[in-house]
């Protein structure tokens, strides 16, 4: 099923179904499974049944995929899209000609599987880990593993019985490609698994920690505070289907009214009544970078839309705050690995 539809501001959309979402208009930052992420723009972004996905902007409008045709799922090449090892399953949308051409002339298509076969191509033509096509079906014969087993408590040995054939040598060649070893992997899936639980179920904490196996609920209590800074109870109360914190939604609104002018911390800690200490300090928790990263990819995301308008590159570097054109382009080529007018070119032959 294909629709466009503009999501409401910090509101938890469960995935039931595999799920392809496309930003078509909007700026701030998006939420899935408890990471934020404000790199979002020219990706189509993927989930898995049991994600969810928020927004932390109002201005966001987004084409929803979803793919009911259970079959499709079955060619293991599909599963890239959708079992992320890491972070964010996406595959980059600005590179794949294809999957434009696709969408631009096939909007509320039946044959919406379609897009899953390109972009699985794409996906293994980005080739994000650096491996080759037959190293990957162990690496994800092993997140199928991990997927099942997650509630366990495996050792090693275990895990390496259970995938089989050349165990070990498997293990190596996750932790080489993915940078982190099965046991991490399966701890990470068993604690966002379990802060599901906690966020959006009724369950009680002791309930829940004997359901992840674990014998004494107040030693979970103790690793969950550990990894996540918080208690169970305590995280419960501050995660709900309907959060409405405002700090993510505030600090964006500000960003993309003040980027072009303001790039100084300072400015956006008085504007949000805040240290530059404890802005610094919150951006990083919640987002993973500093407030500078945010302002460079504010200023990316105009120059990419003023580029794609007639307005010339003196005039685009001026409306940006940039006192010479040449400190603009180096600029961009830095944070993009292309010029403004190497850009503007690309956008040019695609449009042809």
């Amino acid at each position: 099923m294909v629709r466009k539809f503009q999501p409401e501001l910090n509101k938890v959309y469960l995935i039931n179904e595999y799920t392809m979402f496309q930003v078509l208009e909007g700026s701030g930052g998006i939420e899935v499974d408890f990471k934020s992420y404000h790199n979002w723009r020219d990706k189509l972004i993927f989930l898995e049944k049991g994600q969810y996905i928020k927004f932390l902007s109002e201005n966001f409008s987004v084409r929803k995929i979803e793919f009911e045709e259970e079959e499709v799922f079955r060619n293991k090449d599909v599963r890239v899209l959708f079992k992320h090892l890491v972070a964010l399953g996406y595959i980059n949308f600005d590179e794949c000609e294809t999957c434009q051409e696709y969408l631009n002339k096939s909007i509320f298509s039946s044959q919406s599987s379609d897009i899953i076969d390109i972009s699985s191509k794409q996906w293994y033509w980005q080739n994000p880990f650096h491996a080759k096509q037959e190293e990957y079906h162990i690496i994800f014969d092993i997140k199928d593993v991990i997927d099942k087993q997650y509630k366990n408590h495996l050792t090693n040995e275990q895990i390496s019985k259970i995938i089989g054939f050349r165990g070990y040598e498997a293990q190596d060649l996750f932790k080489s490609k993915i940078g982190l070893s099965v046991k991490s992997v399966l701890g990470q899936k068993r604690l966002l698994e379990s802060k599901k639980e906690i966020a959006f179920t009724d369950k009680s904490i002791k309930e829940i920690a004997y359901e992840y196996g674990f014998k004494d609920p107040a030693y979970f209590n103790r690793v969950f505070n550990r990894l996540v800074g918080e208690s169970p109870n305590r995280f419960r109360k501050g995660i709900s289907f309907e959060s409405r914190d405002t700090f993510l939604p505030e600090l964006y609104h500000l960003l993309e009214t003040h980027h072009t002018e303001q790039r100084k911390i300072g400015f956006y800690a008085d504007k949000m009544h805040l240290s530059i200490k404890t802005l610094s300090k919150k951006v990083k928790d919640k987002l993973n970078v500093s407030i500078g990263q945010l302002v460079r990819q504010e200023l990316i995301n105009t120059a990419k839309t003023l580029l794609q308008t007639d307005v010339n590159i003196k005039e685009v570097a001026h409306a940006l705050g940039f006192e010479e054109a040449n400190h603009f382009s180096s600029f961009f080529k830095h944070h993009t690995s292309s010029t403004p007018l190497e850009y503007r070119q690309l956008l040019s032959k695609r449009q042809s």
